[in-house]
């Protein structure tokens, strides 16, 4: 692990190949799983600011569920999530050809709004975790992924590298700039070795 200003990063970043293949996995990380995605603070007020540019692209249950409860619910461990429906899909969900993609994302695309989807989502299948001071930056393993550490392996792409865009939307250019730094060093130092279908 490094440490790149107030974060701690794990070598997965650095190490496993990554690439999301909606074509064989349909999405389903937006149906499947314990709970909603995680939500900032923050991003909740942006979701209840634009709602009514986001229900245009959601299911009808979808919307039936934020009327009825609002935009967010709480984890397990009292963490702000996105509501599901039926203890199942994002709320936030729509389906394309039986692929699941999120509502909020495709309203940002039609330019309704400058937000284009929680940064969770964006980050997957990195997760962060606050300890004290300092953000864990943690590569998150799960076999509905499967596809896209394939497809990643074959176009030998790490998952720092497929996450550019988001990490720099958490962390900032500079951030990731010191990390590509970070990688180079251990590339030199024959530190890093690329880990096939972790």
């Amino acid at each position: 692990m490094k440490i790149i200003k107030n974060t701690l990063v794990s070598d997965d970043l650095l190490t496993v190949s990554f690439c999301c293949n909606l074509a064989a996995c349909k999405g389903v990380c937006c149906v499947d799983g314990d709970a909603g995605a995680p939500l900032e603070e923050e991003e909740i007020s942006i979701l209840e600011d634009y709602l009514d540019k986001v229900k245009p692209y959601m299911t009808e249950d979808g919307i039936k569920e934020v009327e009825k409860q609002g935009v967010f619910d709480y984890d397990e461990e009292g963490s702000y999530v996105t509501l599901l429906v039926n203890n199942n899909e994002c709320a936030f969900v729509y389906f394309e050809n039986g692929i699941s993609f999120c509502a909020i994302e495709k309203a940002w695309s039609e330019k309704q709004f400058d937000f284009q989807k929680p940064i969770s989502c964006h980050l997957y299948p990195v997760r962060l975790s606050q300890l004290k001071d300092i953000i864990a930056v943690n590569y998150h393993k799960w076999e509905v992924c499967n596809p896209a550490l394939d497809k990643g392996n074959q176009l030998q792409i790490p998952v720092y590298k497929f996450l550019k865009i988001p990490l720099i939307r958490k962390f900032g250019e500079d951030w990731y700039q010191k990390l590509e730094a970070e990688v180079k060093l251990k590339k030199q130092t024959g530190l890093i070795t690329p880990t096939y279908r972790k």
